[in-house]
């Protein structure tokens, strides 16, 4: 059962961990000289995990309109053999 503090706060049996969430921001709207390409594979490869999935909005901060621009440009790229579907590691 919670108490109350002489503030007025509840008092819980374990206190709750105040973690500091960096706001992230899409890079492709912050800087308009970056863009996504199927055939520029540094910045794609930013955006893949070591096992070759895509990463999704939530971790890399994109908004959605990049994101889905991005999915695209990756799975063309991966079409074309540019970028593999897996890694060796990820087998």
């Amino acid at each position: 059962m919670a108490m109350e503090t002489q503030n007025g706060e509840k008092q819980g049996r374990y206190p709750q961990k105040k973690f500091f969430h960096r706001k992230k921001f899409c890079r492709f709207c912050s800087d308009s000289n970056i863009k996504i390409d199927y055939k520029n594979t540094a910045i794609l490869n930013n955006f893949v995990t070591e096992r070759g999935k895509i990463m999704p909005r939530r971790i890399t901060g994109n908004c959605a309109s990049h994101q889905r621009e991005l999915a695209l440009a990756i799975k063309r790229a991966r079409q074309i053999a540019i970028m593999p579907y897996v890694t060796a590691d990820g087998r």
